[in-house]
């Protein structure tokens, strides 16, 4: 089963080939700062990402026809459960005009729908996106009416690393309660239970990281927005805050450098980045009144030994912890295409999910 894996992000879009679960290739499209900057909108990037991925199967001599199934990460579209959905012209156009947020993970679903129409009508899905929402309803509550806390948080892999430790540790995921924790770019948690997550900790709520100043406390965030402006708040939350703020650098190697030659400022932020963290996986394990089966660590910053040990320490009296270092996004893909291929699973049409979702 030949399976073209799609995976836009800000500034690329990851490509990959499999054959049945096996990646045959790989590659990393980046999209400079000047080429972007010719677009007005996410949306408008559209026609030059479709090029790009066509030109990717072009070098790998491989035709549209010649797939077999195609999968996209999924974008900012209403709440739906976990799982595949079918890539049809609603699903597209909701992504691409409205979308619950600008997020370039919303162009996959078009670039996957126009490669499937040249490949005359090849399956197309998006699997587990990022608007993945299965809180339970005491999640829901934010402490202000008519703004719900959001079920935002790095699905794609946080599942997929579950269900590896779940096969490798011989327990079923279904039956299980585990907290999985993304540290990345943004840090994200959630909890999973049963198969579902029931609930998260999202990046703009928790532990600040390499840029993001995670969860600002309100009076402080009053403050900076009637010191600074709005859109400093913002920017806070989405690229000048944590090690950025701190630090001065977003480079997370590099300030392990620092750390590991003795920059006390240094130290004090990964410890403190790493207390954050603990601290929302032990409130997470509260909702399940301490029964958790695993915590498990993966993404970018979970190669950084003083900070998974800083995590480790505080909260593996709650349960075992592991360590699932970067990330399983383009795996985690093409497996769940792959199960819906074989008949293990079965996708949805999205449209039909949204009612009963949104509120």
């Amino acid at each position: 089963m030949k399976i073209l894996v799609i995976n836009p992000g800000s500034t690329s879009t990851k490509v990959a080939l499999f054959e049945d679960t096996e990646r045959i290739v790989e590659k990393k499209i980046d999209h400079s700062r000047e080429e972007l900057s010719a677009f007005s909108s996410i949306k408008a990037e559209l026609p030059m990402r479709i090029s790009r991925v066509k030109d990717f199967l072009h070098e790998h001599e491989t035709s549209p026809g010649e797939l077999d199934v195609i999968v996209s990460r999924g974008g900012m579209h209403p709440p739906v459960r976990h799982g595949a959905y079918v890539i049809d012209d609603e699903l597209v156009e909701t992504l691409l005009d409205r979308p619950v947020e600008q997020h370039a993970s919303n162009l996959g679903a078009g670039i996957a729908q126009a490669i499937a129409a040249e490949g005359d009508g090849v399956p197309a899905f998006i699997y587990d996106s990022i608007s993945v929402d299965e809180l339970i309803p005491l999640a829901r509550f934010s402490g202000i009416k008519g703004y719900d806390r959001r079920s935002f948080s790095h699905t794609l892999n946080t599942r997929a690393v579950a269900r590896v430790i779940a096969e490798r540790e011989g327990f079923d995921l279904l039956k299980s309660n585990v907290i999985v924790a993304h540290l990345g770019g943004g840090i994200s948690m959630n909890l999973q239970s049963n198969g579902e997550i029931i609930d998260v900790v999202s990046a703009d709520e928790g532990a600040f990281s390499t840029e993001r100043a995670g969860g600002v406390p309100i009076y402080q965030a009053a403050r900076i927005a009637r010191e600074e402006g709005a859109d400093a708040l913002y920017a806070y939350e989405i690229g000048e805050g944590g090690f950025t703020s701190y630090l001065g650098t977003n480079d997370a190697r590099e300030v392990e450098r620092m750390a590991a030659n003795g920059d006390e400022e240094a130290c004090l932020v990964l410890d403190a980045m790493g207390y954050q963290v603990a601290k929302a996986i032990a409130g997470l394990a509260t909702v399940v009144n301490g029964d958790v089966r695993a915590i498990v660590l993966t993404g970018g910053m979970s190669h950084m030994k003083r900070l998974t040990d800083a995590i480790n320490e505080r909260v593996s009296f709650i349960a075992p912890v592991f360590l699932m270092p970067g990330e399983l996004e383009m795996e985690a893909l093409a497996t769940g295409a792959y199960r819906v291929m074989r008949g293990e699973e079965s996708a949805e049409v999205l449209g039909d999910r949204y009612v009963g979702l949104l509120g």
